[in-house]
């Protein structure tokens, strides 16, 4: 979920909406919320609509998930653009080669891509726009 929202998003998310453990485990104290919650917090964003599509299966990430099955699905969410869908195919699917649009990426990285764009990002060479 933090393709869509960002680190402090999240955390509102998990204050608000999330379930509260009833033995906190260190700082931790809620979990968050299950798509299911989410659908129904935030009806009319992409992000509820994104929890939609994973609470009723349409969307699938879980572990065994196709790639191109769930790119298929994660494109037909209202709101998902690209580049989006290319960071949860990264993180979530753990697809290492993904390009999203924008950088020039050669095909010479394949199968790759997606752990050289994170590099380069990560050591300050590239900035996601």
């Amino acid at each position: 979920m933090r393709a869509l929202a960002g680190r402090d998003e999240a955390a509102r998310l998990v204050q608000r909406y999330g379930k509260r453990l009833d033995a906190p485990c260190g700082s931790l104290t809620h979990l968050f919320p299950e798509p299911g919650v989410l659908a129904e917090a935030e009806p009319d964003s992409t992000l509820g609509a994104l929890a939609a599509a994973l609470a009723d299966g349409t969307v699938r990430l879980g572990p065994g998930a196709d790639r191109d099955e769930a790119r298929e699905a994660l494109a037909a969410v209202p709101g998902l653009d690209e580049r989006t869908i290319a960071v949860i195919r990264t993180r979530a699917l753990g697809d290492p080669d993904v390009a999203p649009p924008g950088p020039d990426v050669p095909d010479s990285w394949r199968p790759w891509r997606s752990y050289a764009l994170n590099h380069l990002r990560a050591a300050g060479e590239l900035e996601y726009r």
